[in-house]
């Protein structure tokens, strides 16, 4: 039985889906005024893996994570380059797309964009105004009146006395209680806007995702995820529109992955460690940023360092290594076997990630015992479970793994691969194998210490040598 921790309920609880083997999920998505950064690789990943593993249980997934095409930095990012908020977010789109598809994760079912639900947002204002949950201002903004909402404060812990204490609260002379939030900005100078009952304007930025939500998935469903950032105020204020709106619970279960850390400080552009997906890869391998995300429970601290990935990347080749020897393909898997039982039941405690992994690297130490192609093919296919090991064994080690490099003038990531572009310190994959075939005849010859340099000379570039009964093979360091 499947377990999942719910923020709402601050417990793990047996997942029950509303309709029979069936899972409506909403992800919060990304802003997209700029490149996505490593905490946005971690929304990806964690809920790809999650989506998967539902997948893999045997429900029927409607997976939908939106993408938030109109707010204020946007609108500031796109008059600063003197275009429109259209050809900006498109461009980030497209980069986000290529972003998720190096980290291996698998399109949502849909990805509705903010601009265009825009008459969904509109009609739940209308009807938010109508049992009066909302209000507009003299101003002509439309506000969310919170304390018309009884349960205000239950995803994030927080009462209404204590907000009215803090300093998180925006003051803004035209609301009606400082608490409120807004539902629709009137339209100001040099922004888009849309013509709406209460003049031109444009969303605020929470309604949309009730509004979404609601259009994609009915007005109560399976799961809402999202980065633990969100839970408040944007989640808190989600859960007060929608249950308020509608009538009903929102979503049954709610889910948040933690926050991403650089050397145990948090990530953030003020502090200077702030990261894109693009800046770490290129020093590493997509692959070994979705093994370190994973590697980590999704809901403790992802904490970033050059070490960690460096750990990252060398546990990844602990796998890779013993696949080497096998060709084996993605087939269905065993769950009676003890090892797919461990791993299954580390995958429906909270999605485990980190005891799922575990549970690959015993394998793989069975697999360099045994030399077992049966074991070795459960491997891969576990590992396909959380999309990992499905490159080809040899030439991941041998370093084609890093399939794409970032072209920064044209702003994409240009394939390489092939005996012309792919090359190793100096050293194409000809030379590579020219040179081990001179060191086999040198050997043949007895001509040891001739050998013994070719080897030194590859080793010092950064390429093993491994012999076997079969030949010579090689690998990257």
């Amino acid at each position: 039985m499947l377990k999942i921790y719910n923020t709402l309920a601050r417990a793990k609880q047996t997942f029950t889906p509303i309709t029979p083997n069936k899972v409506r999920m909403y992800v919060c998505g990304m802003t997209v005024y700029d490149y996505c950064h490593l905490g946005h690789a971690r929304v990806m990943v964690v809920f790809d893996m999650v989506a998967r593993w539902f997948r893999v249980s045997g429900y029927d997934v409607n997976y939908v994570r939106n993408i938030t095409d109109v707010d204020d930095k946007i609108i500031q990012r796109a008059n600063e380059n003197k275009e429109t908020i259209g050809e900006l977010t498109q461009r980030f789109i497209e980069a986000m797309d290529e972003d998720s598809q190096q980290l291996g994760v698998v399109r949502p079912d849909a990805e509705p964009r903010a601009t265009t639900h825009i008459d969904a947002m509109i009609d739940m204002i209308s009807q938010l105004i109508k049992k009066e949950h909302a209000y507009q201002a003299e101003n002509g903004d439309v506000f969310y009146a919170v304390r018309s909402f009884e349960g205000y404060g239950k995803l994030s812990g927080k009462s209404l006395e204590d907000l009215r204490v803090g300093e998180r609260v925006d003051v803004d002379t035209f609301k009606n209680d400082p608490l409120d939030f807004v539902l629709w900005k009137s339209v100001k100078p040099n922004e888009p806007h849309w013509d709406s009952p209460w003049g031109p304007g444009r969303p605020g930025w929470h309604i949309e995702c009730s509004a979404m939500s609601g259009q994609h998935l009915g007005p109560q469903f399976d799961i809402h995820g999202g980065g633990q950032d969100l839970q408040f105020p944007h989640h808190e204020n989600e859960i007060a529109q929608s249950e308020a709106t509608h009538g009903c619970q929102m979503a049954n279960l709610w889910m948040h992955n933690g926050f991403v850390r650089v050397d145990d400080e948090k990530m953030s552009k003020s502090l200077g460690n702030f990261f894109t997906i693009r800046t770490v890869l290129e020093q590493y391998d997509a692959e070994v940023v979705r093994f370190f995300i994973l590697r980590a429970h999704y809901r403790s601290p992802l904490n970033y360092s050059d070490q960690h990935l460096d750990d990252a990347k060398s546990s990844l080749m602990r796998l890779y290594t013993a696949l080497k020897e096998h060709e084996v393909t993605v087939a269905d898997i065993d769950w009676q076997h003890p090892q797919a039982v461990r791993f299954k039941a580390a995958m429906d405690d909270d999605f485990n990630t980190p005891e799922a992994i575990a549970v690959l690297f015993d394998l793989a130490s069975e697999v360099n015992k045994t030399k077992l192609a049966e074991t070795a093919a459960l491997l891969k296919n576990l590992g396909a479970v959380l999309g990992l090991l499905q490159q080809d064994a040899v030439e991941y080690l041998q370093g084609k793994a890093i399939n794409y490099t970032l072209n920064a003038e044209a702003g994409k990531y240009d394939l390489k691969g092939g005996d012309l572009d792919f090359v190793i310190n100096g050293y194409s994959e000809k030379k590579i194998d020219a040179l081990i075939e001179e060191r086999a005849n040198a050997k043949k010859d007895k001509n040891y210490a001739e050998a013994d340099r070719i080897r030194q000379e590859l080793t010092d570039a950064g390429i093993v040598l491994e012999d076997t009964p079969q030949g010579t093979t090689w690998r990257k360091v």
